[in-house]
């Protein structure tokens, strides 16, 4: 069993891994406040990435500020309504999330982006890590509903899922041309220009469905908590698709013996 400085070292992790399940911000946003010197560790400024550290010992400061014990982690889904931005302020004094958080004590972050003029579902936490598998999981899949100017031709919308990867679907029941897209996070600006430029700007976007979590009957401005059930279906669709993207192990060409030129006998 193992004692002294040992037992010590057990219990080090990484600086980034440390601020992010703290919930002050994603690992990829911690790397980069360690490597611009905004991270003291018993007031030595750190700025190597692979640096170690001891929460329940050392003193670790992130901007000034101490860093405090580990919070409860929250998974809120809410509905962004349209004119929000979808951050937690604004230099323009636009309504943003935080005046949709209120009674949260824990602070929370948005995961992804959802434009000023969309609406729709927005994932928030305070788990780092989780936040940090989602922005690196760029095959997430989404779903959202969009509004176009005009109709689409089955040529058009065979043509733009072999652009885009998406799948797209015409929404019977409305009048005016609905459609429901899914696709990739990466991929949906792609979409949205590619609409654009062959006639059938996007009018209206709602997203309503993030991998396994859906907006259902969530009304405008409301939020819910994710279900325990959602968040372990959540971390396991972000095990496959990591299991996907890992490029397999490649095998090392068998090396023949090398021959050398006998000796001749003189």
């Amino acid at each position: 069993m193992p004692c002294g400085r040992d037992a010590a070292n057990l219990m080090e992790e990484r600086l980034q891994k440390i601020i992010a399940r703290a919930g002050i911000t994603s690992r990829r946003r911690a790397e980069e406040m360690i490597s611009s010197g905004l991270i003291t560790v018993n007031g030595h400024v750190v700025t190597e990435l692979g640096t170690k550290a001891d929460q329940t010992r050392d003193h670790i400061k992130v901007a000034g500020k101490l860093l405090k014990p580990e919070a409860e982690r929250v998974y809120l889904l809410l509905h962004k309504p349209t004119e929000f931005v979808s951050t937690l302020s604004d230099p323009e004094g636009r309504p943003s999330l935080r005046d949709l958080l209120y009674g949260i004590p824990e602070r929370v972050y948005p995961v992804g982006r959802l434009e000023y003029h969309s609406s729709g579902l927005v994932f928030l936490t305070n788990d780092g890590d989780l936040a940090n598998r989602i922005l690196q999981s760029h095959n997430l899949p989404q779903t959202y509903q969009l509004k176009l100017k005009s109709l689409l031709t089955f040529a058009e919308i065979e043509s733009l899922a072999r652009l885009s990867g998406a799948r797209i679907t015409r929404i019977r029941g409305k009048d005016a041309p609905w459609y429901e897209v899914t696709l990739s996070e990466a991929r949906r600006d792609l979409l949205r220009n590619k609409l654009f430029q062959t006639g059938h700007p996007v009018e209206k976007i709602k997203r309503t469905r993030i991998a396994n979590l859906e907006l259902d009957s969530l009304a405008a401005g409301h939020r819910r908590a994710l279900s325990p059930a959602e968040l372990i279906a959540l971390k396991r669709r972000l095990d496959e698709i990591a299991t996907v993207r890992k490029p397999a192990a490649r095998k090392r060409p068998v090396s023949k013996p090398r021959r050398f030129p006998r000796k001749r006998s003189s």
